[in-house]
């Protein structure tokens, strides 16, 4: 059977606007999202931190194979610039890798960028202590700097462009700190900022100018003199210098391939993490087509390049029909239909094209309306093709003309995007019509029974609400089922379409409205909740039919990049375990369910998977539906530091994937598609 497949090349990680005081996410995005419709939520920030006595951080530095830089030959005296070959680099980096992050006590707030004139931040996370304006003397990274902009091809592990670390001028470093307005997720400035605590190692294709080179090296030199006379006086912190790389590209190419992250040619090498890539792999394993009903499956759309090998024994050539859900789509009527089924009599090897109305699309309107009736025809259709031997009976209005028998039973593949965002809607019709159950059986079978995660709108469950009764008429599967006795949980009219996330098949992830729907959590087996910084308002009833040993409330955290969570792991994670052995899965919220509570199943993930922070962000972030996780930088940095943990705890030797820059450089670029205009 010939399927025609539409290839989609894999996003690079391309580079951001230069960095400037007023840049923030809220662009346009130049090309497509690389996992889409998903959405940044707004989370408070809580209340002004008190002032309180805290014990003073161990005190923990980073150090560098290239300091003091004697031993390196010198390009320039005037500023100076030095020359690195790809062994020393690697091992410079490799040693970097393998040192503990200072505390975070030691870089917070710094981080978070205080801007002398920006009043608000600064009054929030300095509140009169001028000691935390001060510069962190314990950091000292290594900033990777390509002259080529173009950084979809011959990259190194965690470059970026001159204009992502030096101003207009050419001369001085962008002073990336915000001039106003609030926030803790500066991500976006932690490239530049880390830039000016960086020895800076600059390199170029083969070919590439020599005069070019070191006139680049040289205004980085002078840079590195410029912020020091101007930040460090005092000359506290210590001494940064600038490189340039002897080998070109290429040769680190052929010697150092763990080093390459895109290759001349563009291509990912996989020997480097790319976020964008291992968020579309954990996609596509979290919403991998399964079957949900006979002859119909539910998926992501066909991506040839989003690891192929990972799709598993999904063939492409065993669908008859590819229904793709999506917002541009307009329900199709039953003469279209008709002709669709024609053509698979017609021409049985050649798989049939169906677009359908996303999720969140149809507003509801009366059973009589046209869009009803369409509705309901193609979800007949769909099980005429997949049960040729059971009898449907047209309607009155002879809607679905089906003038020649299947010769065989079909099989459907409905697929959108992510693979359950804008296929919800079809998918919990056609379940409810072809097994005869009615809507909160659904939801419920679906998820726990068919496995599948899914996401619908509130006018979607007003919807189905509203033609369930037609749909399970009309089911041949419901003709034993009395319709007059359909009694709904309570569950279902509280909640707004949206369960809470699986994460691990015994942690969930969600906000404080799903926390606050105790039956709709028994009814998806969770028998615990873990609730951090937001309490649930329950009945009595409801807390003593749980029971206090299934809660558990983590108490004066707020969303505020100063509260600390990194106390809390170790006994939010014996509570999750405890809901584990006892073979229960447990709720983790907070009141949005992107933060917080966030933070702590990354950690699980970590810890019960073995994962890196850059890898475990990816997981819980590919299966936290329709929203983007959203822990703020304090909390990333943490999570770091919790990497360290867990690699000592399995006797492992100490090694960073990415450094803090490469990490946040990517978490900014990948929200930059999805924030607000």
């Amino acid at each position: 059977m010939a399927t025609v497949v539409v290839q989609q090349s894999i996003r690079h990680s391309a580079t951001p606007p230069p960095v400037s005081p007023a840049l923030s996410l809220n662009v346009r995005p130049r090309t497509p999202t690389s996992v889409p419709n998903k959405h940044i939520p707004t989370c408070p920030p809580g209340s002004v931190p008190q002032l309180t006595s805290i014990p003073s951080a161990v005190t923990t530095s980073l150090t560098s194979l290239l300091y003091p830089p004697d031993r390196f030959r010198k390009l320039s005296k005037t500023p100076p610039v030095y020359s690195i070959d790809s062994d020393t680099l690697v091992a410079a980096l490799d040693h970097l890798a393998t040192q503990p992050l200072p505390d975070a006590k030691q870089v917070f707030p710094w981080l978070h960028g205080l801007h002398p004139d920006n009043v608000m931040q600064s009054a929030f996370f300095v509140n009169r202590r001028r000691s935390l304006r001060r510069l962190p003397r314990c950091l000292r990274a290594l900033t990777l700097i390509s002259l080529d902009d173009d950084l979809t091809k011959s990259r190194l592990r965690g470059a970026v462009s001159l204009d992502e670390v030096l101003a207009p001028s050419g001369y001085d470093f962008i002073d990336a700190d915000p001039p106003d307005g609030f926030s803790v997720r500066n991500f976006q400035i932690q490239t530049a900022k880390m830039s000016a605590l960086s020895d800076i190692i600059i390199y170029a294709k083969k070919g590439a100018s020599r005069s070019q080179l070191l006139d680049a090296a040289e205004r980085l030199s002078i840079a590195q003199q410029n912020w020091r006379m101007k930040n460090d006086p005092a000359q506290e912190t210590p001494l940064f210098n600038t490189f340039v790389l002897s080998d070109c590209f290429e040769d680190v190419e052929k010697k150092h391939a763990q080093l390459v992250s895109v290759d001349s040619d563009g291509h990912l090498t996989n020997n480097v993490m790319d976020f964008f890539q291992w968020e579309r792999i954990e996609m596509c394993n979290m919403s991998k087509a399964s079957e949900i009903s006979k002859g119909v499956w539910l998926g992501p759309s066909p991506d040839l390049l989003a690891s192929p090998q990972r799709q598993g024994s999904l063939d492409l050539d065993q669908f008859d029909v590819l229904i793709e859900a999506n917002d541009l789509a307009s329900l199709p009527g039953p003469r279209y239909l008709e002709r669709l089924h024609r053509d698979l009599i017609t021409n049985p090897v050649e798989t049939q094209l169906l677009q359908f109305p996303s999720s969140g699309s149809i507003v509801p309107q009366s059973d009589t309306s046209n869009d009803v009736e369409d509705f309901i025809t193609t979800i007949r259709w769909m099980y005429y093709l997949t049960h040729p031997d059971d009898e449907l009976e047209a309607d009155a209005d002879d809607d679905v003309p089906m003038d020649s028998a299947p010769s065989r039973t079909h099989k459907i593949l409905i697929h959108c995007a992510d693979g359950y965002t804008e296929s919800t809607l079809l998918a919990i019709a056609y379940y409810i019509f072809a097994e005869g159950v009615p809507l909160h059986e659904a939801w419920l079978k679906l998820h726990c029974e068919k496995g599948r995660n899914f996401f619908a709108y509130p006018s979607d469950v007003v919807f189905l609400r509203g033609i369930q009764h037609r749909l399970l008429q009309e089911s041949p599967a419901a003709q034993a089922l009395n319709l007059s006795h359909i009694l709904e949980p309570e569950w279902l009219a509280k909640m707004d379409g949206s369960l809470p996330s699986r994460i691990l098949p015994y942690m969930y992830l969600g906000n404080l409205a799903h926390a606050n729907n105790p039956e709709l959590l028994r009814g998806l087996g969770i028998g615990r909740v873990l609730s951090i910084g937001e309490s649930v308002s329950w009945t009595e009833h409801d807390f003593d039919d749980w029971g206090e040993d299934n809660l558990m409330f983590v108490s004066q955290v707020q969303d505020n990049g100063v509260d600390s969570l990194t106390q809390e792991f170790d006994r939010c994670l014996n509570f999750i375990e405890k809901g584990k052995l006892d073979g229960s899965a447990t709720l983790v919220h907070c009141r949005v369910g992107v933060s917080r509570s966030a933070t702590i199943c990354i950690a699980e993930v970590m810890a019960s998977l073995g994962l890196s922070f850059s890898r475990a962000y990816c997981f819980v972030r590919a299966r936290r539906l329709n929203v983007i996780i959203q822990p703020h930088l304090r909390f990333v940095y943490e999570l770091l530091k919790w990497d360290e943990v867990q690699q000592q705890k399995r006797k492992a030797g100490l090694k960073r994937e990415l450094e803090w820059a490469s990490v946040a450089r990517e978490i900014a670029l990948m929200n930059k598609p999805y924030s607000r205009q």
